[in-house]
């Protein structure tokens, strides 16, 4: 078997092959003789047809198959003859005869040539939060919100207010599809309806009928209405308080996990393991993205375009179920999928992926990272921990060779994200908790 690499671009490879005579011709007679010991013809026992007859036969379809054959078992000695390393899968050509033997080219990228020689040079701006009182009042004050109830009064509306409304709106006098409803219960400045119609809703008591002049916006989704000024006819049928339950409330207490004899003050303990809990998983969010950022920037690399290749129905269908495009019974056919989400939505993601896929394979090579057993058991129980039955949830996932498979990807994603944030320059940015749940607030 003779072999020949070619460069054709920066990572794309072209080997060619050939195969001798003699070993097509071994090939062939196997298969013949697999025919022949089943063959089925008129005129003979099965199995019992004289070779001459089969060749005749099964000659041209036997060495089709045989050919197909010996490209798949002489593709990985070629491989190694030629000391490369393909990435993805490689396509196949038979390219012509060469006497009684044949020739083929198999077409594959390689992977690139990494030098990790600027991981001194990462910068990590860690956030560094601590939780206030106020932190722990919004929580305990959303808990409190969670459980409200409502309590009808016969003061007049206002905002905050849970209120049953009849309205029909009118547009030069004439009614429009969508502005009518009856019994139509909603809260006061909650943003469920225009600010015109919830604001104008204010002051009145049940009972009270009325009319409000409501401003559409110039963007508003019916195009009959942009910028448009209707007139609403309103009743209010009911107002009703939001009723909070008090923070020492034994039924509150008890929603928790709590007893009345701990009270408020565990109450506010526990709320406050639960924001470091989510102030621990920002900040190491934070860190994460930026360490695997600029660990890219820093060493820029050619991906191998098969790869892409391969990452993109993988994008594709994380988006499908994301988007619950599969959810109506069965799985979306991928042709469909990539008809309604075509693969170029997905490249600039798919190669980005492989490229740092490429880039942390190399640092756990360069690094001898090994993944810690123990910190997968760890990451599983405070995965199932936000579940109600935790034990099953690890059971399920024990059970699931692909999911643990996952979960063992992602701890050791995160022991190589600390060796690199070990080494990289870390400052401190003082901040809030709102703004590291929420960036947007920094501004």
């Amino acid at each position: 078997m003779q072999v020949h690499l070619e460069t054709t671009g920066a990572l794309a490879r072209r080997l060619r092959v050939q195969i001798p005579a003699e070993r097509i011709d071994s090939a062939v007679a196997k298969r013949l003789k697999t025919i022949a010991s089943r063959a089925k013809l008129p005129g003979f026992r099965p199995g019992k047809a004289p070779m001459k007859v089969i060749e005749a036969q099964y000659k041209d379809s036997a060495r089709y198959e045989a050919i197909n054959d010996l490209v798949r078992e002489t593709y990985p000695e070629a491989v190694d003859q030629a000391q490369v390393q393909p990435a993805g899968y490689p396509q196949f050509e038979i390219t012509g005869a060469q006497g009684d033997g044949f020739e083929y080219v198999a077409s594959f990228d390689v992977y690139p040539s990494i030098i990790l020689d600027k991981l001194n040079t990462l910068a990590v701006s860690k956030p560094l939060v601590e939780i206030s009182e106020s932190d722990i009042d919004k929580l305990v004050d959303n808990l409190r919100k969670a459980r409200k109830t409502l309590a009808e009064v016969g003061r007049a509306a206002a905002s905050g207010d849970a209120v049953t409304v009849d309205f029909e709106g009118k547009l030069d006098g004439e009614s429009f599809a969508g502005g009518k409803g009856e019994g139509v219960e909603f809260e006061i400045g909650a943003g469920q309806f225009l600010p015109d119609l919830e604001n104008g809703i204010v002051g009145h008591v049940a009972g009270d009928s009325f009319t409000v002049d409501v401003a559409f916006p110039d963007d508003y989704r019916a195009e009959n209405l942009k910028g448009k000024t209707a007139q609403f006819s309103c009743t209010v049928k009911q107002v009703r308080e939001v009723v909070l339950p008090a923070v020492d409330d034994a039924e509150f207490l008890a929603a928790h996990g709590l007893s009345a004899e701990q009270g408020a003050t565990a109450l506010r303990d526990k709320a406050k393991l639960a924001l470091e809990s989510e102030r621990n998983k920002a900040v190491k969010a934070r860190v994460k993205a930026q360490v695997l950022d600029q660990l890219l920037a820093a060493h820029p690399i050619e991906v191998p375009h098969s790869l892409i290749e391969q990452e993109l129905p993988r994008l594709r269908e994380e988006a499908t179920a994301r988007m619950g495009l599969d959810r109506s019974g069965g799985k979306i056919k991928p042709e469909k999928a990539r008809e309604m989400l075509p693969d170029q939505l997905f490249e600039a993601t798919a190669k980005r992926r492989v490229a740092l896929g490429l880039l942390i394979g190399e640092v756990i090579k360069t690094k001898n990272i090994t993944l810690d057993a123990d910190r997968v058991d760890q990451a599983l129980v405070e995965m199932a921990g936000d579940y109600e039955q935790p034990e099953q949830v690890q059971q399920f996932y024990r059970s699931r060779p692909d999911m643990m498979q996952g979960l063992r990807a992602v701890v050791l994603e995160d022991q190589v994200v600390e060796v690199l944030a070990a080494d990289a320059i870390v400052t401190d940015a003082v901040q809030t908790l709102e703004q590291l749940l929420n960036p947007q607030a920094q501004a």
